[in-house]
């Protein structure tokens, strides 16, 4: 897929789901709260892609996100934390700071990847440096969507909305594809 489409798709489903949670919710906060968290599952799906696929010689997953993959989960992650931050402002929630500070390097790492993976496309950057950053990129990200998850199964975040099921659905996901990557390391000839 050119980076074009894949842009264009990953925006075409933001607004559907902006639309849909004005269809259930109206124009509240609650619809905010909606957007917000269905946005955030918008860029798991894309996460899981590159997390899954990206060390397959990128066939698979340029075929579905385009050759810039990194820069889709971006935009699609910015527009998350766009619509988090004003759901945040406006609701007047609290902010955990080791959950602010984690969460804030995640987004770091989220921005510049893309940045890095141009560096190594243009020689710029070794490929063993990039395969070093990616592999730490991707495992904290990994780390910050599981803890996204657990503590809402466990209760301990109020207020968050979405329900139980769909939360324990999130993490056995998220716990799912760190299953296949370690699964996929242990196997013969790797």
């Amino acid at each position: 897929m050119i980076f074009k489409n894949a842009l264009l798709s990953t925006l075409i489903i933001e607004v559907g789901v902006a639309v849909l949670a004005v269809i259930n919710y109206g124009s509240s906060l609650e619809a905010l709260q909606a957007v917000t968290r269905y946005s955030g599952r918008t860029s798991l799906a894309i996460f899981s892609l590159i997390f899954l696929f990206h060390n397959h010689r990128h066939v698979k997953i340029n075929a579905i996100l385009s050759d810039k993959y990194f820069l889709v989960f971006a935009i699609a992650h910015a527009i998350h934390l766009g619509e988090l931050l004003s759901f945040v402002i406006l609701s007047g929630n609290e902010l955990i700071p080791i959950r602010l500070a984690a969460g804030f390097v995640a987004y770091a790492i989220i921005f510049l990847m893309p940045w890095f993976h141009y560096r190594v496309e243009t020689d710029r950057l070794s490929e063993k440096k990039f395969k070093t950053i990616r592999i730490i990129a991707l495992y904290y990200v990994w780390f910050i969507f599981f803890m996204t998850y657990l503590p809402r199964v466990q209760g301990e975040l109020p207020n968050v909305g979405g329900s139980y099921k769909e939360f324990v659905i999130l993490l056995a996901w998220v716990s799912t594809m760190m299953g296949i990557k370690v699964t996929s390391m242990l196997k013969p000839g790797r």
